[in-house]
């Protein structure tokens, strides 16, 4: 599918891609489908994601192979958010398609963890992502990237409202809050972490109402792990009972292999949609704060069709998973003594 997409490349190519680590035979079609790209005369231009020495969350950033990058015929840039993340996965073809979605360019995305690609044809669409990509080649700064417009798009029987971060990122979180709050039916949602402080309220809230039918999935390992660093630190330890809560009713966490320096399997649970009702909201940005801060997008689109179509497989991957009890946030670390106080 990647390849086929680059392959229909006639003038450019810019991808930003948060991690890109391929095996010999994926970086063969890959790769293969970038070079034959180039030796048309496309132009193409490569943003990824380096590290930096500032304190970051679990799991940390990937590393990128730069040595593959190296040998292909592209333009690149190494991005290093400071002190949050490139974490876009989109390509945009000759201003006219655009490929996004949740999953990195990694054979473990592509093989191991739940992930949404969406592929859209429209020059306004690819407008906007050119945008964006523009703002971070150009000022090679994450914090200065994510102002476009979140205009609302026609497309065929659908509107395509497109969302960018960190311009907008504050504003995202409280508009996914809002779209949930307004839903009547259904919300699902698919998010390895929940802790954006407008959506985990609006949810516990629709916990104790009950007026609407609520189901998800977060990765419980990762959950796991923020619930420690929340008890750890004070200042945010408010936000427990609101996620408690939140993830009450209708919630599976998926138990994926908790990360480890070198050697681990990285099976997250990666998806990352919410469907309200009829809208659906799909991209590369996660129900956290910290999502607010990073380069990401989001493409909230209205189509019955297509949130029946992600409904079902919210409804699908949380099948495969046990529902989330009361104790199933608590990290095992917490059974062991805690700190007296947080850490200053």
């Amino acid at each position: 599918m990647v390849a086929e997409f680059l392959g229909g490349a006639e003038r450019t190519l810019d991808l930003a891609q948060y991690d890109f680590h391929l095996q010999p035979d994926t970086a063969a079609v890959v790769g293969g489908a970038i070079r034959q790209a180039a030796a048309r005369g496309v132009a193409i231009r490569f943003i990824y994601n380096v590290d930096h020495r500032f304190p970051i969350p679990v799991p940390p950033p990937p590393e990128p192979d730069v040595q593959l990058i190296e040998t292909l015929p592209v333009e690149a840039k190494a991005l290093a958010g400071i002190p949050d993340l490139m974490h876009h996965k989109y390509v945009v073809r000759d201003g006219a398609a655009v490929w996004t979605g949740s999953a990195n360019w990694t054979d473990e995305s592509w093989s191991r963890q739940e992930n949404l690609l969406a592929v859209v044809e429209s020059h306004e669409l690819a407008a906007r992502f050119t945008s964006n990509f523009e703002a971070l080649w150009t000022k090679e700064r994450v914090e200065d990237s994510g102002f476009e417009s979140p205009d609302r798009l026609g497309l065929g029987d659908a509107h395509v409202r497109p969302w960018f971060c960190p311009g907008h990122g504050e504003e995202l979180s409280h508009r996914y809050a809002k779209l949930i709050s307004l839903a009547r039916r259904r919300v699902r949602i698919c998010s390895p972490v929940i802790t954006a402080a407008p959506v985990l309220a609006v949810l516990a809230q629709l916990c104790s109402e009950g007026r609407t039918h609520l189901a998800g999935l977060v990765d419980l390992t990762q959950m796991q792990g923020v619930v420690y660093q929340w008890h750890i630190n004070g200042n945010v330890a408010w936000k427990l009972p609101l996620l408690r809560r939140a993830l009450s009713r209708g919630f599976s966490g998926k138990p994926s292999t908790p990360w480890e320096p070198s050697g681990s399997v990285h099976d997250f649970m990666h998806a990352k949609v919410t469907v309200a009702d009829d809208v659906v909201l799909l991209g590369s940005f996660n129900l956290s704060h910290s999502g607010e801060q990073n380069a990401e997008n989001v493409l909230e689109i209205e189509n019955a069709e297509l949130a029946d179509r992600m409904a079902a497989f919210v409804d699908g991957v949380r099948a495969r998973y046990p529902a989330i009890g009361v104790a199933d946030l608590d990290h095992p670390r917490l059974a062991g003594p805690q700190p007296a106080e947080p850490p200053a």
